[in-house]
């Protein structure tokens, strides 16, 4: 009979520090992409400084949307590069890996900044392959090549919508630019111009990963953690760029945009509830994109495209950090009870206050809110309360803090929020300023009521504890969530050689 001995962190070898790699090509794409990052600055600072966008013969066109692109977009990438050359150290295919990262950095460039339409179309194809590609980067994995092979797919009919929208535009105005064709419209049949709206919101959700298209992006997790990053902080954000470049055509038409306040509002409420379901980390982190890119669509189909351009830069930033950092949140602990603490009265007050509050301020310094009749704004208002009104609750219960600092700390630090957003917004708005259509004022129909009643019944289903308590709802959510069978790691080898 063998005595039990127990393991302890000393008799555990320490994991050996990887080598960097010898090959040029990682450095020299960081270096390359860092310094595109600059020029991006530069080209930022010009915009500014001349207001309207200048034309590079008929191919490239600079506005305001281009150059805050071209930072957001080059920021990210070299985050990534530097983050990769000591993660994917050691890797075989290190330099197809770089190589992607760094034309894909490229193709968006290219398709924020395109204005004929032929090579705005290869850019976005462009940035679908490569994404994919990197989904399946680990070759060795067949599950690897299934999620390259299924977010192809995706990726290639959303380039097909595209493509067909906009070559009837062209066909339809005579014009083979951006330009052109968007300042042709008015010479665009109502058929015609539904149709083209109808791909081109299509082929912007398939990228975002809305529902019912977001099964690509959730058998995605065999993507490396860097790609994952870019993919999230980034290639999402693809479809409000879409959207807002397209403004002129879908602002007008009010079937189309409220579809897209529809589509966005499920998708933002349901990927936040199908977190609630997810047991990894990385699956945790999809559905709360699913969820941040209905409200970024939400934002657009509400006629707020610059609202929607300020939150695509701020989730990249949340969502980059939250993924570059995601090994760090996995524990080999049992699960514990989270600290729970009762409210009471007065944490009720402050939180109904901190509501309150954080929704005036938003609807102050945004301009969203500036009637007492019920509008777009007081739509996106209302849903920025009741957000508020749940973090705040969910901030003061979890909290360990003594009473009376979190009764003061909580709302400081959501207000700062609000007001921090508020402030880029106004900042992008600017910036967009000559971007024809950022802002449209849209009519209020039936599929508005019901988006408020929807945003309204989901947070009493969740104030109430229907979503925890109900089996079927669980179920529903839990099938919905589900990535692709042919792309689910399932043996602990395979988890480890990730």
């Amino acid at each position: 009979m063998t005595e039990d001995t127990a393991t302890t962190d000393d008799d555990i070898a320490p994991r050996p520090e990887p080598t960097p790699p010898s090959s040029a090509v990682p450095r020299a794409s960081t270096w390359t992409v860092w310094t595109l990052f600059v020029a991006s600055l530069g080209v930022l600072a010009l915009t500014i400084r001349g207001g309207a966008g200048w034309e590079l013969s008929t191919l490239l066109r600079v506005d305001g949307l281009t150059a805050v692109m071209w930072v957001v977009v080059t920021f990210f990438s070299g985050i990534v590069h530097s983050y990769s050359r000591r993660y994917m150290a050691g890797d075989r295919d290190i330099e197809r890996f770089f190589g992607r990262v760094f034309g894909f950095t490229l193709a968006v460039m290219t398709m924020t900044a395109a204005n004929h339409v032929a090579l705005f179309v290869v850019a976005w194809l462009a940035m679908g392959l490569l994404m994919a590609g990197l989904i399946g980067h680990v070759r060795d994995w067949p599950q690897a090549r299934a999620a390259g092979r299924i977010a192809r797919r995706y990726f290639l009919a959303s380039t097909a919508l595209l493509a067909g929208s906009v070559a009837l535009l062209a066909w339809a105005t005579g014009a083979t630019t951006l330009t052109g064709v968007l300042g042709g419209l008015e010479g665009v049949s109502g058929t015609v111009g539904l149709v083209a709206a109808t791909g081109i919101v299509l082929a912007a959700i398939i990228q975002s990963a809305l529902l019912p298209f977001h099964g690509w992006l959730l058998s995605s997790m065999t993507a490396p953690t860097p790609a994952s990053a870019l993919m999230h902080a980034g290639f999402v954000n693809a479809g409000g760029v879409l959207l807002t470049r397209f403004a002129p055509l879908i602002g007008d038409r009010i079937v189309v945009m409220s579809a897209i306040v529809l589509v966005g509002a499920v998708s933002a409420l349901l990927g936040q509830a199908m977190i609630l379901v997810q047991t990894d980390v990385k699956r945790k982190l999809g559905s709360s994109t699913i969820a941040q890119m209905g409200f970024m669509i939400l934002q657009c189909g509400l006629g707020f495209f610059a609202a929607a351009i300020a939150h695509l830069i701020l989730h990249g930033f949340y969502k980059a950090y939250l993924f570059l950092s995601s090994g760090a949140s996995v524990e080999r602990a049992a699960p514990k009870d989270a600290a729970h603490t009762e409210l009471g009265f007065s944490g009720i007050a402050v939180s109904l206050l901190t509501a309150v509050g954080g929704g005036v301020l938003f609807g102050v310094l945004t301009g969203k809110a500036t009637s007492l009749t019920l509008n777009s704004g007081t739509i996106l208002t209302l849903v920025v309360v009741l957000t508020t009104l749940t973090a705040a609750r969910d901030i003061l219960q979890r909290s360990t803090l003594p009473t009376a600092v979190r009764f003061v700390s909580v709302p400081l630090i959501v207000l700062t929020a609000i007001g921090g957003y508020a402030v880029a917004f106004n900042a992008v708005s600017r910036m967009l300023s000559g971007v024809p259509m950022t802002h449209v004022s849209t009519e209020m129909t039936p599929v508005h009521y019901l988006v408020v009643a929807l945003f309204i019944g989901a947070y009493l289903a969740a104030e109430l504890g229907w979503l925890r308590s109900s089996e079927r709802l669980y179920v529903a959510l839990l099938n919905v969530s589900q990535p692709d069978s042919t792309t689910v790691l399932t043996s602990t080898e395979e988890y480890n050689d990730a």
